[in-house]
């Protein structure tokens, strides 16, 4: 296969971020108000899937998300597209059934069999959660876009939603964050091959075995960290439940070698305005850095689940999520009394 670099070919700044909270709310805010009763969860908390009453006991969980190329292997692109688009199911407790694919790809430009290897790793990472992709959408784009619909299903006594947090709850993370600032870096060609490969490794890791485990141990309240970054998904489920909370920085995993990238000025665009979003809610400590703002703000693809839990199941949860082998298994801090839904971070 002709070797190309797929990051290129991406207008974005490579990261995979979405809209921003900012602009998503504005929107939104002018939509009519869902009235379907039969609608457990949809935009009004800004939650991770859309949950619909099927019966008495079951509801349907589903989500879609696509983005542009963030690393230049085009079976790795495919994997990662699909483990991101999964997560969503997995933060509201639901198992996924099935997913059809979204494509845009530059069929006269490139070759067809690039755009194979991307279907090729969807598929692959789809069967590792035990699902097909069944059908799907494509287009003729000059931007390569790849992603997923992913429909799911989750018992109505087990959403696990992101208004759910309680002051005294613990926040555990179970993966390292900084997935795009290293993407920026390899936009760049500056990544080194240890990083990519192990960015790879972290963005394509499904959060199967963390979803089971929080299920498992009756957790209410979590989010999985994309592209709004750590910070901002951590506010909106602050936000969402009327709360706040105090983070150990010493305790936040971070990716290897993210730091430097920082430095060096591989900071996304999207992680600049997740920092700008948040900035007005975050205590900080004096001795923090402007590089350290950055890496919590950064805009993620595929990252973990970030799980609000319960004082009483915290033990419980940890070992089950260390038996899941998560990539982290980090408690973080707390969550507090706070109707202002400030972030304290020392």
């Amino acid at each position: 296969m002709k070797k190309i670099k797929l990051t290129s070919l991406s207008h974005g700044s490579g990261c995979g971020c979405k809209m921003t909270r900012k602009d998503l709310a504005i929107v939104l805010s002018h939509l009519p108000k869902i009235a379907d009763p039969n609608i457990i969860v949809g935009t009004a908390t800004a939650d991770d899937a859309a949950v619909y009453k099927i019966d008495d006991k079951r509801a349907i969980v589903q989500t879609v998300d696509f983005f542009t190329p963030i690393v230049d292997d085009p079976y790795a692109y495919g994997q990662i597209s699909a483990a991101n688009s999964i997560s969503d199911i997995y933060a509201m407790g639901g198992r996924p059934l099935f997913a059809l694919s979204i494509i845009a790809f530059p069929i006269k430009t490139l070759p067809a069999s690039i755009l194979e290897e991307i279907v090729k790793g969807g598929i692959d990472k789809a069967k590792e959660a035990g699902i097909e992709i069944i059908g799907g959408h494509s287009i003729d784009d000059p931007e390569p876009k790849y992603g997923l619909t992913v429909t799911g299903v989750v018992e109505l006594d087990k959403v696990v939603r992101n208004d759910m947090a309680r002051p005294g709850d613990a926040l555990i993370l179970t993966k390292p964050i900084g997935t795009g600032i290293i993407s920026k870096a390899i936009k760049s060609g500056k990544a080194s091959e240890e990083d990519i490969t192990e960015v790879i490794r972290v963005m394509s890791f499904l959060n199967k075995g963390a979803s089971e485990a929080m299920v498992e141990a009756g957790i209410k309240a979590a989010t999985d960290i994309t592209g709004f970054g750590f910070l901002g998904h951590l506010y909106g489920m602050l936000k969402a439940s009327g709360v706040g909370a105090r983070l150990v920085l010493s305790s936040i995993p971070i990716l290897h070698g993210v730091m430097g990238y920082v430095k060096k000025g591989h900071i996304p665009g999207g992680t600049k305005n997740n920092l700008d979003y948040v900035k007005e809610k975050i205590i900080w400590k004096d001795s923090i850095t402007d590089e350290t703002k950055y890496i919590l703000a950064d805009a993620q693809t595929s990252g973990g689940l970030l799980i609000s839990c319960q004082k009483d199941k915290k033990e419980r949860l940890i070992t089950l999520l260390s038996n899941a082998n998560c990539l982290a298994v980090s408690e973080i801090g707390e969550v507090v009394e706070d109707k202002e839904n400030r972030i304290w971070i020392s």
